[in-house]
């Protein structure tokens, strides 16, 4: 492939982007169609049951006789099955450009096999182009193909001495004001947020995305309550948002709220099948400790964001050890984020 593949691949991947936050527990997909080394059309899959990237690209073209002739930029296999949607690979059969490029296949089988029917029909196929960028934009939904749960990611917040909080849980802002925005717009790009009963009881978050506007909804709240020792007086039981408490105890159901009796033999694994069976592709886990700790020994987690503030504490409740591989380092003001993950992409 030459370097222009690659910067066309790149631009499908920037468009698929676009998606995060809108089209779950659908991929991410972009869409570019080339004539002549000029992009004369592209398109992103803008929102779940909404059009696909391939549809929204073609619908682009203002001359579609250019079909024929063009070559076509796919961040996903082309979908060879009907869900909300006709299948995208039948569109492009029926223009039949003269090439189709990707840069992941699809691998789950309910979906796959377009490229397949693709190439049986005439039209030059290739792939693998980018994937490595691929795989990393769509982890979460290779990991509810692949892995058979949802993409598991831990935040938290730590003082440069390795606190979480102090040991009256008194201390409930650690990272800075901007820190603190940018993990608003986390919550809308994922689709459930958990905590466990001590963060529930102590901070009595929201879990809600307040400060970063624009994302047409909230996420699934999930708070972590096995005995039913949480007082309904907190955020998380107020109606206001659907949410879920997972217990031992009972099924119960009012307003926007779920409780979810879960046996307590292999508890995780039975929690992340009934988010799994709900839609939810990802999951940010915000507290506390005991539950990073759990997960962590279990090895169900997928990549780690954690906030280093300047400031110490001398005791209180220590952060997790960091553990996987290091991704990036970046500065937040004065907070440093550091993202790990659990295997390299």
């Amino acid at each position: 492939m030459q370097e222009h593949d690659r910067l066309f691949m790149q631009r499908a991947l920037e468009l698929a982007r676009l998606g995060l936050g809108y089209v779950s527990p659908n991929p991410m997909v972009g869409c570019v169609v080339v004539h002549q080394g000029c992009i004369i059309g592209e398109g992103w899959h803008r929102q779940y049951g909404g059009a696909h990237a391939e549809v929204n690209a073609i619908e682009s073209v203002a001359d579609k006789s250019l079909l024929s002739q063009s070559t076509v930029y796919v961040s996903l296999e082309p979908c060879n099955h009907w869900g909300k949607t006709p299948p995208c690979t039948d569109l492009l059969l029926q223009h039949k450009p003269k090439r189709v490029v990707i840069c992941n296949a699809d691998t789950n089988p309910k979906a796959a096999g377009g490229l397949q029917r693709l190439a049986a029909a005439g039209i030059k196929v290739e792939a693998g182009l980018l994937e490595k960028e691929g795989r990393w934009l769509n982890r979460r939904f290779f990991a509810v193909v692949e892995q058979n749960r949802p993409y598991i990611i831990f935040k938290w917040a730590q003082t440069a001495d390795g606190y979480m909080a102090r040991s009256d849980y008194s201390s409930k802002w650690i990272s800075n004001a901007y820190a603190r925005q940018l993990v608003h717009k986390w919550r809308g790009e994922e689709d459930a947020i958990m905590v466990g009963r001590n963060t529930a009881r102590y901070d009595n978050p929201q879990l809600t995305n307040r400060d970063w506007p624009g994302y047409p909804r909230q996420p699934l709240r999930v708070v972590i309550d096995r005995q039913l020792l949480l007082p309904q007086s907190l955020h998380l039981f107020d109606g206001s948002h659907p949410s879920i408490c997972y217990n031992l105890k009972e099924d119960r159901e009012a307003h926007n709220l779920i409780f979810k009796k879960i046996p307590s033999v292999d508890f995780w694994q039975h929690l992340l099948q009934d988010l799994k069976g709900r839609g939810v592709q990802s999951v940010l886990i915000e507290g506390g400790p005991q539950l990073f700790a759990q997960l962590s020994e279990l090895g169900l987690w997928d990549e780690i964001r954690v906030f280093i503030a300047p400031h110490s504490f001398g005791s209180g409740l220590a952060a997790p050890r960091l553990q996987g591989h290091l991704l990036k380092t970046e500065s937040i003001h004065d907070n440093q984020l550091q993202w790990w993950v659990q295997k390299p992409f």
